[in-house]
């Protein structure tokens, strides 16, 4: 069997850094997928541009481990479009699975009152934050690992031994903290909470899944704390300080947290020092 690591999308802010993180750190394949037309210009987008863009700043690695396919979260019929065609790209001379895969879909609306809401702005939210994330589940799921594809291991009492942690196949939603409903003491940003919250049902809800499969896999969430990005650049100057993360080392740490994840683990939201956000 032939493992892969897929990231959505991969071409900005932290979905950038995850992609170069994985393509920079391993040697096995990665695919990552993009928006079809640019989101600043509307122009359409070339795989070979998408392709060079991820790869300018790695140097030595193999180009030939990048592949791009073309997605946008707001319609099925694109998500159901691009898994077909990762399904015509993977080598047929060998059973290929995903061993991690990164969701990061998400946008923000910062409501601060109730005034503030605007119907467009909160179905957007959630078409993006929770609905494009049902939607690859539903069509890149079937990339996991078959049932007998990894030994099943029980897991250890003491937190995961590294083999138990490796031998798993890891789906990753991207969260935030302020979906935690027991964390919250603050209020605003209502859809975007909201969203989020219902994130960390699905994961909870795919990871039951897979248990009730014995898919050899663990669904998690993971918060990345304020990443440096245009994403958060609004809120940059009340973020304490040491507490706004470059992109890279958001991944980084994200990265070393799932590697660490096991089955006693899953199906909660971790942060990025590999603490438990709790619901």
């Amino acid at each position: 069997m032939s493992p892969f690591i897929l990231v959505s999308p991969a071409t900005r802010g932290l979905s950038l850094a995850v992609i170069r993180h994985y393509l920079r750190t391993t040697s096995i394949p990665v695919v990552g997928t993009y928006r079809p037309h640019s989101p600043t210009s509307g122009k359409a987008r070339t795989p070979d541009a998408v392709r060079e863009h991820i790869l300018s700043s790695l140097g030595d690695v193999d180009p030939a481990r990048l592949r791009v396919i073309p997605l946008d979260f707001t319609s099925e019929a694109s998500i159901a479009a691009a898994a077909a065609a990762l399904a015509d790209a993977l080598p047929k001379d060998t059973e290929s699975y995903i061993c991690v895969a990164f969701f990061l879909a998400g946008i923000l609306y910062p409501e601060r009152q109730p005034a503030d809401l605007v119907l467009k702005d909160i179905a957007e939210t959630f078409d993006m934050n929770v609905i494009s994330h049902l939607l690859m589940i539903k069509h890149f799921s079937r990339f996991l690992p078959p049932t007998s594809g990894v030994r099943s291991r029980s897991a250890s009492p003491d937190g995961p031994t590294s083999e138990e942690a490796s031998a798993l196949a890891k789906w990753v939603h991207v969260s935030a903290r302020v979906g935690s409903i027991s964390d919250n003491a603050l209020g605003g940003w209502y859809s975007y909470r909201a969203s989020k919250a219902a994130l960390n049902q699905v994961v909870r809800t795919f990871d039951l899944h897979l248990q009730a499969k014995k898919v050899p896999a663990i669904c998690v969430g993971v918060h990345p704390g304020t990443v440096k990005t245009d994403f958060s650049k609004a809120f940059w100057s009340g973020v304490k300080p040491g507490k706004l993360f470059e992109p890279a080392y958001a991944a980084e740490r994200l990265v070393e947290v799932v590697k660490g994840l096991g089955k006693g683990q899953r199906g909660r939201i971790w942060d990025w020092k590999g603490d438990e956000v709790k619901p």
